[in-house]
C-alpha cells in the first residue's frame, strides 16, 4: 500500500532528510522506495503521511535492507494508538482495492457476455419462435419484442464506462502523489537557488559532501564499453542540494545517470562572510567495468 513518508538520517551531526512513498506499511516495519540511500543498521526517523489519520506519524525504524533506493525498514517502539491507525488505514487501503477489483470483475464479465456470439441457426430460430414469455409470441406478435443482444451491448458499455472512470481516478490519485513529492523538492530548490556568489575548488566542496548517491552505469553503456570520467559544472544552493548542473564532457547516455545520481548528493552549505552561500562547482563522476 502506498503512502507519501519521509526518512531523516543523521549525517556527521546534520539531519539529511529524503523523500520518498511506501511500497507496503505493516505495524511491524515499511518498504519504501526513497529519494537517496541509506545504510542497514542505520536508525533514522520516519514520518509517513497515512489517509485516514488527521496527522503524520513519525516514528523511529532501524535500517533492515537496503537495495539502491529501496529499502525495508523496521519500526523501534511503536505505540498502541500509532500500531491502531495503521491497522485502521490498512483496513480502508484494502477496501478501496477491493471495490476496484469487484468493479474490474464486473465489468469483465460485461465484456465476456458483450462479445459472446448470438445464436444461429435452428438454436437461433427456435428462440425467435419463443418469443419474449416462451409461448411462442414473435418480434411480430401480441408480445413486445426481446432484444437480448441490445441489452447485453448496453450493459457492456456502461460497466466499461464505470471501470474507466474508477481506473481515470485511481491514476489521477497516484499520479497527484508523486506531483506532490516532486513539487515539494521543486519547491525546496527554488528557494535555495540564485546566482552563484562563488567558485569552489572541487576539493574544497568535496569536504562538505555529507550525502552522495553513487550513479547507476546504464546497461547501453556497459554493452557498448563505454567508461571514463565525466566532469561537472554544478550550482550547489544556500541549504546545500545541487539546484543545477550541466556536463562538460563525455557520452550523453554516461552524462545523464551522472545527472541523475547528482541531483541527491548533499552538501554541507558553503559560507560566505558567515552566511550560507550559493556556489558553483565542478566534480568528477567516474564510470568503470
Amino acid at each position: 500500500m502506498q503512502a507519501p513518508l519521509d526518512v531523516t538520517v543523521l549525517r556527521s551531526g546534520i539531519p539529511d532528510t529524503m523523500p520518498g512513498r511506501s511500497v507496503n506499511v505493516g505495524e511491524r516495519g515499511i518498504a519504501a522506495m526513497l529519494a537517496g540511500e541509506l545504510v542497514p543498521g542505520e536508525t533514522v526517523g520516519v514520518e509517513v503521511r497515512l489517509s485516514l489519520v488527521a496527522s503524520p506519524l513519525r516514528m523511529r525504524a532501524m535500517v533492515r535492507h537496503q537495495d539502491r533506493l529501496r529499502c525495508g525498514l523496521e519500526f523501534l517502539g511503536l505505540s498502541p494508538e500509532q500500531r491502531a491507525a495503521i491497522r485502521d488505514w490498512a483496513k480502508g487501503s484494502k477496501a478501496e482495492a477491493e471495490m476496484e477489483t469487484a468493479l474490474s470483475s464486473t465489468a469483465s464479465l460485461a465484456m465476456t457476455l458483450a462479445l459472446t456470439p448470438a445464436p444461429t441457426g435452428a438454436l437461433a430460430e427456435e428462440r425467435k419462435e419463443a418469443g419474449p414469455s416462451g409461448t411462442g409470441a414473435s418480434s411480430n406478435g401480441a408480445g413486445t419484442p426481446r432484444k437480448p443482444k441490445n441489452r447485453r451491448w448496453m450493459g457492456a458499455a456502461i460497466f466499461l464506462l464505470l471501470l474507466g472512470i474508477a481506473a481515470a481516478a485511481f491514476w489521477w490519485k497516484w499520479n497527484r502523489g508523486w506531483e506532490e513529492l516532486e513539487s515539494g523538492l521543486k519547491s525546496a530548490e527554488t528557494a535555495s537557488a540564485g546566482k552563484p556568489e562563488a567558485q569552489v575548488p572541487a576539493e574544497v566542496m568535496e569536504k562538505l559532501l555529507v550525502h552522495r548517491v553513487e550513479p547507476v552505469y546504464p546497461a547501453e553503456a556497459r554493452k557498448a564499453n563505454l567508461q571514463g570520467i565525466i566532469a561537472l559544472d554544478i550550482v550547489v544552493g544556500r541549504d546545500g542540494s545541487v539546484v543545477s548542473m550541466h556536463a562538460l564532457n563525455g557520452p550523453d547516455v554516461l552524462a545523464r545517470a551522472a545527472m541523475d545520481a547528482l541531483r541527491w548528493w548533499k552538501f554541507e552549505p558553503y559560507r560566505v562572510n558567515g552566511e550560507p552561500a550559493v556556489v558553483e562547482t565542478t566534480v568528477a563522476v567516474e564510470f568503470k567495468r
